[in-house]
């Protein structure tokens, strides 16, 4: 039952994430151009409580995702602390990589558990998630050591 569940959940998803170009760096979730989680910045989802389009002119690089930023400030918060703010899982989709696999995100799918930014496939994906957040939290970080030096489309 739950396969089935899982498989209509996904169905109409996993096409369009295994499209998706990703960054060179294989463990971190971006687009062609390298932009991390689709321009948002990362910092305004612990500041505002509210994810917020990032500005290209302020930007900063980590694990070879580009990073924008809101301001200046957030920017130079973000610097200061980086694996505070990115996502958990190089910005694949918390609950795929507990189901072994990666897949893009959607920035308003979207949760803060323990001071760490987790984020979904989509919203849909994200109700199932939210069910049991410390199950699924165990299985991807048992999961994740494994699977992020996997190129999305492998597995």
């Amino acid at each position: 039952m739950f396969k089935t569940t899982l498989k209509t959940l996904l169905a109409g998803s996993i096409l369009a994430a295994s499209s998706l170009s990703f960054a060179a760096d294989i463990d971190m979730n971006a687009d062609a151009n390298d932009l991390a989680i689709q321009g948002y910045d990362p910092v305004s989802y612990f500041a505002n409580a509210n994810p917020t389009i990032g500005k290209a002119n302020y930007t900063a690089t980590y694990k070879g995702g580009i990073y924008r930023f809101s301001s200046e400030e957030n920017r130079d918060t973000f610097k200061n602390s980086p694996s505070k703010y990115a996502p958990q899982y190089g910005g694949y989709c918390a609950f795929g990589v507990s189901m072994e696999k990666k897949f893009d995100t959607d920035p308003l799918a979207w949760k803060i558990v323990d001071n760490k930014l987790y984020l979904n496939l989509n919203k849909d994906v994200q109700k199932k998630w939210l069910t049991d957040v410390p199950g699924y939290l165990n299985s991807a970080n048992e999961n994740w050591p494994e699977i992020k030096s996997v190129e999305a489309k492998k597995l």
